[in-house]
């Protein structure tokens, strides 16, 4: 009997080495005539040591890493495909801190299965969300959704089930289901983990959907930036269609729903819902004016859900354990867990899904392990490039909607940049503004040419041009922006630059603020 060997397909893993790796331990276990299988998983989220080689022992799966190709040697020297004691041996994969305190509920399967095939993917739970969502019937299936107090996971955090249920309700004989995977926001890389990892869960969620609502097509929108991504979610939907999962008359149901994937071409806009419609529509991305909501007018003008990868991730898990088993999870509004992204000046960088409620200097500096480069926490900045910077007096804030937006900030996709005492915050405040002036679509004033002035202000203040002025009319175009503009390219736009004039005056020019870190 053959021993299996993990070594992961994901686009970090890859960056990394993983295909060399893969490729010297298939030619030497040939050389030696050992009887092994590769099986290319997706990552375990545990980016400082990949690509992480896992052997699948009686016991469980023994991991070592990072691995390099001219590791790979040695460890067959040391009898690894037996577990063999190695420098890199790092133990059961399950017992590493950063994974053992995970709540893996959206990426329970991710790094544990083999993502193209389907028999691992039932084999591992797979297809009873939907099994159990055909035989409740489309009204239960949103009643589920809705008790789960499942939002969305990707910028307002709106209820999912009000939603499905506008949509369901909506009088119209074709219906659209579309995720947003245009996964653009610094820091974040959960979605790409997903669609690599698990493709097969995300298929699975767009299909309760469509069956919850009477959808029969569905879109899934990436960003050009991830072939591999493109790659798996399209080998998965094939392999989906070959198994009656997906097209006409699903499991002999008598429902029917198939999806394909559309490719993005980077603009940051179009992961803005109606921008990203435009898109897929064919159309240079462009935000729309709502009402109408997508829910009413969408895709090609029909009732529309649009949910983001995580969002739908977490559907096969809640119709097959209950919208009540999700609802234990979390705190306040926000309920279920959270695929939390650690990254920047960062020590353990990577992906941790835990419930909502978890402080952020936890995340930061007990499961982050603190700065990679030694120095002292700075600023983190939460929820992509559009994300207030929280300074590190506010690092008792739990992780939660309403918690984050009581301080101005934002969760966003989850995504976590940590920056240490080297950051200049006057620089990232202009940044944001750059970063505006050029991903706008240009629909409206306040983003298209507020961005451009808040460039120029930002200029004259780190020039000491007229200070105090500068910073009041600053203040004053972020209003305008943070109100007037019509989506929330513009409208989070003044969410770094407050904040960092909030909590780093003394980059500015002005009297430092005295701030103690948190305990």
């Amino acid at each position: 009997m053959s021993t299996r060997i993990f070594i992961p397909r994901d686009a970090g893993s890859l960056a990394l080495g993983a295909d060399e790796v893969a490729k010297a331990v298939a030619k030497r276990a040939q050389k030696d005539g050992i009887d092994i299988e590769i099986v290319r998983n997706g990552s375990r989220g545990m980016f400082w040591l990949e690509p992480l080689v896992e052997v699948e022992t009686p016991e469980g799966r023994i991991g070592y890493g990072p691995v390099q190709e001219s590791d790979v040697d040695s460890l067959f020297e040391a009898n690894f495909f037996e577990a063999g004691d190695h420098p890199l041996k790092l133990g059961l994969v399950e017992e590493i801190p950063f994974f053992k305190r995970q709540t893996r509920l959206t990426f329970a399967r991710v790094g544990i299965t083999d993502p193209r095939s389907i028999e691992d993917y039932k084999a591992h739970g797979g297809y009873v969300g939907l099994k159990k969502a055909i035989e409740m019937g489309q009204e239960a299936i949103i009643e589920e959704i809705t008790t789960s107090g499942l939002r969305g996971r990707g910028g307002a955090g709106f209820p999912t089930g009000i939603k499905w249920n506008t949509v369901y309700q909506a009088q119209s004989p074709e219906k659209y289901i579309v995720c947003n995977a245009d996964e653009g926001d610094s820091g974040t890389f959960a979605d790409r983990m997903l669609m690599e990892g698990d493709p097969l869960m995300l298929i699975e969620g767009m299909t309760i959907a469509g069956i919850a609502v009477g959808a029969t097509y569905g879109y899934v929108y990436i960003r050009s930036e991830y072939p591999h991504a493109v790659e798996a979610m399209n080998a998965a939907i094939e392999a989906a269609r070959e198994a009656g999962t997906l097209g006409d008359n699903i499991l002999g149901s008598g429902f029917s729903y198939d999806m394909e994937v559309r490719v993005g071409a980077g603009a940051y806009v179009c992961g803005e819902e109606t921008s990203l419609l435009d898109s897929v529509e064919g159309k240079r991305g462009e935000v729309r004016a709502k009402p109408p909501l997508p829910a009413h007018v969408g895709l090609f003008g029909k009732p529309t859900i649009i949910n983001n990868v995580l969002s739908l991730s977490a559907v096969p898990h809640i119709i097959a354990d209950g919208g009540s088993h999700y609802q234990e999870f979390g705190v306040g509004r926000s309920r279920g867990t959270m695929p939390i992204q650690l990254a920047g000046n960062i020590k353990h960088g990577g992906l941790y899904e835990t419930a909502f409620g978890i402080t952020l200097g936890e995340l930061v500096n007990d499961i982050g392990g603190g700065t990679r480069s030694g120095k002292e926490v700075r600023a983190v900045q939460v929820g992509g490039p559009l994300g207030a910077y929280l300074h590190p007096s506010q690092f008792q804030l739990p992780f939660g909607y309403e918690e984050f937006s009581a301080e101005d900030a934002l969760i966003g996709h989850g995504g976590i940049v940590v920056f240490d005492e080297t950051v200049d915050m006057a620089k990232m405040a202009r940044f944001a503004m750059e970063f505006c002036a050029v991903e706008s679509c240009g629909k409206c004033t306040p983003c298209r040419i507020g961005s451009s002035r808040g460039v120029e202000l930002l200029d004259k203040i780190m020039a000491g041009e007229n200070r105090q002025a500068n910073l009041a009319v600053l203040e004053d175009l972020c209003d305008t922006m943070k109100f007037g503009s019509l989506c929330a390219l513009g409208g989070f736009t003044p969410y770094p630059v407050m904040s960092a004039l909030t909590h780093f005056p003394e980059d500015f020019g002005a009297e430092p603020k005295r701030l103690e870190a948190a305990e």
